[in-house]
């Protein structure tokens, strides 16, 4: 069993990694393209209006695909008073605790409403409602069913991370 859920746990943090390595690349791009729109209102005192939705559509890219690889590495939010101090185990618990309670039904949650918004924008080939928009906004909606869908797998990973920590680890003081 402890050789099945470390499996999962690296093919999981594996898939993470690399697409989480692969969004940083849409922040570089998102950064240029910032940057070009200001020149361009700065020089010719007008913007394309697919520019601004582009800006918007790799933000939201870079935060959704992006959320999995940083739950790995545990540089998400939290309010950290008593956690940095604990022991080992007791963290394991937290975090078993609180992605069970908390982060995978909330993930379940988001799956399952974005799945049909997305569903929804892809039958339509959905664009842009702005003349001149971008085409293909079901790219978009579907990223936030992928992003949490990976976001969902890394949360499992936790969990089973924290299993295998309270059943085989010994405790380990700070």
């Amino acid at each position: 069993m402890e050789k099945l859920l470390q499996k999962f746990i690296n093919i999981v943090n594996i898939i993470n990694e690399n697409i989480g390595k692969a969004a940083a690349w849409l922040t570089g791009i998102l950064v240029v393209l910032v940057c070009g729109r200001v020149l361009g209102r700065m020089i010719f005192d007008s913007e394309p209006v697919w520019l601004p939705e582009l800006e918007w559509h790799l933000f939201a890219m870079i935060f959704l695909l992006g959320a999995g690889y940083t739950l790995k590495h545990d540089k998400h939010v939290r309010v950290d008073l008593f956690y940095a101090k604990f022991p080992e185990k007791d963290k394991a618990l937290v975090d078993l605790v609180g992605a069970l309670l908390f982060l995978i039904p909330w993930c379940c949650l988001i799956i399952y409403v974005s799945y049909d918004y997305a569903l929804g924008s892809f039958k339509i080939l959905e664009g842009s409602p702005n003349p001149n928009g971008l085409p293909f906004r079901f790219i978009v909606k579907s990223t936030i069913t992928i992003g949490a869908s990976l976001l969902l797998l890394q949360a499992l990973a936790m969990v089973a991370n924290s299993v295998l920590t309270l059943k085989y680890k010994t405790a380990k003081e700070n």
